[in-house]
């Protein structure tokens, strides 16, 4: 008969025997609808019948950027995450038949909410996601719940030394076809996500082999020249969006990678003129802050949503 000591020590080896966790994928699925004539793309996981995070995404990326994050949202929350025409798996009409505008981005991200039956959600803004999710939000106030913000700049001061050079570009585009080489060049979407991080070995070069990929499809150049020409709109935008934080207040919390050269952190720290209230963190990672610093992030969106009045 066993003694009690070896019956504790099973016991004990029985308990520390890892349990099978529920897969936090296993929602996720991906599809395609028609938004005005086009194309779109979007990733959708977690119970229809949770709040709605929609995680808008950034430059040159797409959807893509969030597979890490989806499935620890989705365990909780309703998550949809679009690509915008142009973009990742959504087509890619010619701009002679779609007009590549943030006005116009927004308006088709707006149109797929609306069919989706989304009239309240958590917005998550990313690089180009600020741009077109203040749009939406501005558009439909009383759809915001909530707002993270992760390197999605709205101020003059967020703006890093690299958009002296662009805005040579939006005076005089074809005086200054070089910075749109530089936009879209395979070392630029290598340098969006390692610039200033002192640990490059981090970042899974796929990211921005894919991106690189998308931007050299045909057709590419001239629909993401006209976005970056028209990317002048939103610096002009800032002060209404700054207004609209002020006589609103959404609840926010800012995520910002603190090596990003592009978007840099006083573009952080300026949100808390409009919203005294909001949570602020500068994480170590860089303009695309979930490359590296995803689990940290991820806690912290948890623990602000879980917070929001239902």
């Amino acid at each position: 008969m066993p003694s009690p000591t070896a019956i504790a020590m099973a016991a004990a080896l029985a308990a520390a025997q890892p349990s099978a966790l529920p897969s936090t994928s296993a929602t996720t699925t991906y599809h395609r609808t028609q938004v005005d004539g086009v194309g779109v793309f979007y990733r959708e996981a977690g119970p229809k019948d949770a709040p709605t995070v929609v995680l808008l995404h950034g430059y040159p990326s797409s959807s893509r950027m969030f597979e890490g994050l989806i499935p620890l949202l989705a365990v909780r929350y309703h998550v949809i995450a679009p690509d915008y025409p142009g973009f990742g798996h959504s087509d890619a009409p010619s701009p002679a038949h779609y007009a590549y505008t943030f006005d116009q981005l927004a308006a088709t991200m707006s149109r797929l909410l609306d069919q989706l039956g989304v009239d309240h959600c958590v917005f998550y803004l990313q690089d180009y996601g600020g741009p077109v999710g203040f749009r939406m939000m501005l558009a439909r106030p009383a759809r915001v719940d909530g707002l993270v913000v992760q390197n999605a700049n709205a101020y003059a001061e967020g703006l890093g030394a690299k958009w002296t050079g662009i805005a040579r570009y939006w005076r005089d585009p074809a005086a200054h076809q070089d910075q749109l080489d530089a936009f879209l060049s395979f070392e630029g979407a290598r340098q969006r996500h390692i610039a200033g991080s002192p640990a490059p070995e981090r970042y899974s070069p796929d990211s921005w082999a894919d991106e690189y990929a998308m931007l050299s499809r045909p057709g590419a150049r001239e629909i993401q020249g006209a976005l970056l020409y028209d990317y002048q709109t939103n610096v002009a935008s800032y002060p209404a969006w700054q207004a609209w934080l002020r006589n609103h207040h959404p609840p926010t919390l800012v995520l910002w990678g603190r090596y990003d050269p592009s978007f840099i952190t006083p573009g952080a720290e300026a949100y808390r003129r409009e919203l005294p209230g909001a949570e602020l963190h500068l994480l170590d990672a860089g303009h695309f802050a979930l490359d590296e610093a995803l689990d940290e992030a991820a806690a912290l969106i948890l623990d602000f949503l879980q917070r929001l009045p239902r």
